[in-house]
């Protein structure tokens, strides 16, 4: 088997594209309260009352209509049901209330699922954390470097080492990606449809909205001949390549990556409500996704005519996912039982724990990114304990192993930096913790 063994508890507001996609380096929620203690005598499902200033928090921005919903779920260790926190409804003016199986936009929330789908081919073998990429995709073998991330890109220098799987998951396989990238870099992706999660039907100012390749293979093989934007393992750069892994994931299992998903993941966690394409039928439990500009929302994909109810031409295992918090919650319950759920094995104990651990090369600089003085596992930010990512539309999802928590934010509004939800989480919910410990105490 191809590991090492790992420890995880060592471990503006425009409405641009590179806005309304930069919520997956925001910081989790778990580090930040992965050293209090907690109490675990809630019994009940809605536990706004044990958590009331994180209740107070959802309430504001809800009843303030700054947005539509703010539904919140806690969960811990293999409790089959997740508690939750808050509420509001589908859509801004709307009636149908929201609850656990509501269906959200998870975007780069779906990069731990594709990560772990990854560690899965690895236990089994098919795959190894630095097999280079080449093996399985031929034609990223020659794969040229710009000498400038921002210049021309006949302006090149061959790879110094060759792209693995250890630096796809991690973001630092040296790839762009249309929100991080410029100049004629971001050209070549947006001519070549090198495109991920999608957004809306409709055009967007200040959005660019290119044509998708047509489906993951030609995605792969058009993204090969492109340089790389910096030299692999040297520097963490948000990018592309775990929508790439989407293919090798195809190539390596012999299935088409959505029925990968669905087969060898979905179906055994019992995941029913987690879609590439959201189908017709279930619509009616689909929320608005909304664009916040000068203050004010508005629809960007309605649920009725949303853009997820069309198959995409690309399957984007870095952002193309619609969940709900009772599916996501099962899945993060997979994670925090190290494989299993309940008594059912869905992986196999090492290739969790090695995949929620820092598998960041040596050699990689983080300075000035959004991880820097953290770490990154298969698909998601690694810190003391916790594992996590969030997604372009505000949602969030954690697990932090020394409390046995496992946590998620569900809302629909981008830019998520438009308003401080993660910041104030946080800080709700070390409030709510503290006074628990202080009541414990007494």
């Amino acid at each position: 088997m191809a590991f090492r063994s790992f420890d995880p508890s060592n471990t503006g507001a425009d409405l641009s594209r590179r806005a309304l996609f930069r919520a997956g380096g925001l910081l989790t929620a778990g580090a930040a309260i992965s050293a209090l203690p907690f109490g675990r005598s809630l019994l009940a499902h809605d536990v706004s009352e044990a958590w009331p200033n994180v209740a107070a928090m959802a309430n504001k921005y809800v009843s303030e209509k700054k947005l539509a919903n703010m539904f919140l779920t806690f969960g811990w260790n293999q409790e089959d049901h997740a508690h939750t926190v808050g509420g509001g409804t589908l859509s801004l003016n709307g009636s149908q209330e929201v609850d656990e199986d509501t269906l959200y936009r998870i975007y780069s929330m779906t990069k731990p699922v594709t990560g772990m789908a990854i560690m899965m081919l690895i236990d089994e073998g098919k795959l190894s954390l630095d097999m280079p990429l080449y093996e399985v995709l031929p034609a990223f073998k020659d794969t040229p470097v710009l000498a400038d991330p921002e210049g021309p890109l006949d302006n090149v220098e061959p790879v110094a080492t060759p792209i693995t799987m250890r630096q796809l998951l991690t973001h630092t396989a040296g790839l762009g990606y249309t929100i991080t990238s410029k100049g004629p870099l971001l050209d070549a992706y947006v001519e070549n449809g090198i495109v991920g999660g999608r957004v809306s039907r409709f055009p967007i100012p200040g959005v660019p909205n290119p044509t998708p390749a047509p489906g993951l293979e030609v995605w792969a093989d058009r993204l090969a001949t492109i340089p790389l934007m910096y030299q692999p393992a040297t520097k963490w750069s948000y990018s592309c390549s775990i929508d790439l892994l989407g293919r090798v994931i195809e190539v390596a299992s012999g299935m088409d990556f959505e029925t990968f998903l669905k087969t060898r993941m979905f179906e055994p966690l019992g995941m029913e409500s987690t879609y590439m394409t959201v189908p017709e039928s279930e619509k009616g439990r689909f929320t608005d996704n909304y664009g916040i500009l000068a203050g004010n929302l508005l629809p960007l994909d309605p649920a009725a005519n949303s853009i997820y109810l069309d198959e995409p031409k690309v399957p984007s295992g870095g952002g193309g996912l619609v969940s709900s918090p009772k599916d996501y919650d099962r899945f993060l319950r997979m994670l925090l039982g190290y494989g299993k759920l309940g008594n059912e094995r869905i992986m196999s104990e090492e290739a969790v724990r090695v995949g929620v651990s820092n598998l960041i090369p040596e050699t990689v600089s983080t300075a000035g990114t959004w991880i820097e003085n953290e770490g990154h596992g298969a698909g998601g930010r690694s810190v003391d304990g916790t594992f996590g990512w969030g997604g372009a539309a505000g949602t969030l999802g954690a697990v932090d192993y020394k409390l046995g928590l496992r946590t998620a934010l569900w809302t629909q509004y981008m830019p998520p930096e438009t308003y401080p939800v993660r910041d104030e989480f946080i800080a709700a919910m070390q409030a709510d913790l503290e006074a628990m410990r202080a009541a414990k105490a007494a």
